[in-house]
This record gives structure tokens, sequence and C-alpha cells, in this order.
């Protein structure tokens, strides 16, 4: 069923979340939900909760995209400091095995 039968059904939703139904009957008031009504309601809630999971999903995403970019940026500077730092080693190795002083 989809969300214009549930607005033709109903008369139109009035906001989010809304379940807008005709008047209830006696057997409703009674304590019985009409099946119709029962399957709205059921629908609202389970669209909900999807809406809960698909925002998680998107938080997560979005978090392990900022690590992600945090992590690779770490590890660039790590990777620049480790090669001035290898260049520098060989720079006194062969200063070294020259017989140079280091002064």
């Amino acid at each position: 069923m989809g969300v214009g039968w549930l607005r033709r059904r109903t008369g139109g939703l009035e906001g989010r979340g809304a379940c807008a139904v005709a008047l209830p009957s006696a057997a409703a008031m009674a304590g019985q939900e009409d099946p119709v009504q029962r399957e709205i309601h059921q629908d609202w809630a389970n669209r909900e909760y999807i809406e809960v999971i698909t925002s998680s999903i998107k938080k997560i995403a979005d978090f392990l995209n900022s690590f992600d970019m945090s992590c690779r940026s770490r590890l660039a500077t790590l990777n620049e400091k480790l090669t001035a730092l290898e260049r520098r080693i060989e720079y006194i190795e062969a200063r070294v095995t020259k017989g140079e002083t280091l002064t």
C-alpha cells in the first residue's frame, strides 16, 4: 500500500507519523481496533523503526569516513617524518664510513 492510498483512505495526513482515521466504530471503542487501522499503525511503527536504523547507519558511515580521513592524514605526516629521519641516517652513515667527524 502506497502513501497515496493512505491519503485517500484517511482523508490526508496531517503530520509525519500522524495516523488520521475515520471516527472509530462501536467495536473499536470497545477495545477492538479495525484491521485497517491496526495495519496503518503497524506500518507507521515499521517506518519509524526503519528511519531510526537508517539514521544510525548514516551516523556510523559518517564517523568511519571521518576516522579514515584522520588516519590517512596522520599516517601521511608520520611517513614524511620517517622519510626525513631515514635520509638523515643515510647521510650520517655515509659520513661515518668515510671516516669524517660528525662535528
